[in-house]
């Protein structure tokens, strides 16, 4: 099972990677000023991980692919890594599909 891994910036501010089994990063979340917040993050993590409706398959300009996933407002809870196939991305959304809605929480 993955897990979430909250983690302090070196300005104070806190942000979450979701990580897989293998311990490979899966998801990166935007930087928040205070820990619940980030916690309200992996919490609509877990609510949207598994609606397929809240990703947007998107590719770079230097021709990698990733995806960001939504919450149902619209803004972006997460970024994934970039990857060099457009199946990987699909791979890595399947993955935060499978590691988010059970996934307990650790600090770095």
């Amino acid at each position: 099972m993955g897990k979430f891994v909250i983690t302090t910036a070196t300005n104070g501010q806190y942000y979450f990677n979701l990580k897989a089994d293998n311990g490979q990063t899966i998801l990166t979340s935007e930087h928040y000023t205070n820990r619940a917040s980030c916690n309200n993050g992996i919490e609509s993590v877990k609510t949207n991980a598994t609606d397929d409706s809240r990703y947007d398959r998107l590719t770079s300009r230097n021709n990698k692919y990733y995806f960001n996933l939504k919450a149902g407002n619209g803004q972006v809870i997460g970024t994934s890594e970039m990857y060099e196939t457009a199946s990987g991305r699909d791979n890595g959304i399947t993955s935060v599909k499978a590691n988010a809605p059970s996934a307990p929480v650790a600090d770095a």
